[in-house]
């Protein structure tokens, strides 16, 4: 099998963010490899405070697991700014604007890191955030100080 081109995979991330804009976790699911390793860390404050959106997962599954629970946020702003890469992997810049059901909000600027195999599926993703902005509102604790 030849390894998609560069366009493929840009175009799946793509493809991927529409299909989350739609609420098609079918199509995001479908996508990610067996494999695949999601919000792996050697060492993540957000993980080790006990962000569950931002939690170690694996698969498709870990991937359900995540969609789910982000789930009942209330979306102010998605917008993806710019999709960048070749090759196996692909970044993207998005801004993002969530109300948690803690009624705490998330603002913030992040780079997704999407990963893939030869066959176009992805095998890692990675959420680079403001941690701080992330522990302070799924705990309230402020994660700066560590």
């Amino acid at each position: 099998m030849s390894s998609p081109s560069i366009t493929s995979n840009s175009a799946t991330v793509a493809e991927l963010y529409e299909a989350f804009g739609r609420g098609d976790i079918a199509t995001i699911l479908d996508r990610i490899a067996d494999d695949a390793r999601l919000e792996e860390w050697a060492d993540n404050t957000a993980q080790r405070a006990g962000v569950g959106h931002l939690q170690s997962r694996r698969g498709p599954q870990g991937m359900a697991e995540f969609l789910a629970s982000i789930a009942d946020w209330t979306v102010g702003e998605f917008s993806v700014l710019d999709v960048i890469g070749d090759g196996r992997q692909i970044a993207v810049e998005a801004r993002v604007a969530w109300t948690l059901p803690n009624g705490r909000e998330i603002a913030d600027e992040e780079m997704h890191l999407w990963t893939f195999d030869d066959a176009g599926k992805v095998t890692r993703l990675r959420h680079y955030v403001d941690t701080a902005k992330h522990i302070a509102a799924a705990t309230g604790i402020d994660g700066a100080t560590r």
